[in-house]
């Protein structure tokens, strides 16, 4: 992660890239992500390098943003593409200020708004699963009784 040059002779900065108030120096893809993104997204490229490098690209080039402006977990890939992610320190990793950098954490993808139209509004979304499972849940109970 030390490719970066800085103006300084001989002094390398951590590579990141910010993210809201977050220093992005690397991507972790969880296995539930890997199989999200072969179920919703795409099934050719499935290894965990090509999400990763694909994360990246979008990382640097500015591509992601946050789904809502408040949230911090849901964020947007081209507008389209919907994922959640967390965030944690990187133990021992700083910026040339003393700032700490951050690992973030791929936990799934929900799919692409474009396909999925009940993506656009997260929060109805939600409560209509929740609403959902629970009718199932209830109706089970039912049958067993």
């Amino acid at each position: 992660m030390k490719d970066k040059t800085t103006e300084r002779w001989s002094t390398y900065e951590s590579f990141h890239v910010v993210l809201g108030d977050k220093k992005v120096a690397d991507i972790v893809i969880t296995n539930h992500a890997r199989s999200r993104w072969t179920d919703r997204i795409e099934s050719e490229q499935t290894g965990v390098e090509d999400i990763a490098d694909f994360m990246w690209q979008a990382l640097k080039q500015g591509r992601i943003e946050p789904y809502y402006r408040n949230e911090q977990d849901v964020y947007l890939i081209d507008d389209d593409l919907v994922f959640v992610a967390e965030f944690s320190d990187l133990p021992g990793e700083t910026d040339l200020l003393g700032n700490p950098l951050h690992k973030m954490i791929v936990v799934t993808f929900l799919g692409r708004m474009s396909e999925t139209i009940e993506l656009r509004d997260l929060k109805s979304y939600y409560s209509w699963l929740r609403h959902s499972r629970r009718m199932t849940l209830i109706k089970n109970s039912r049958k067993r009784k």
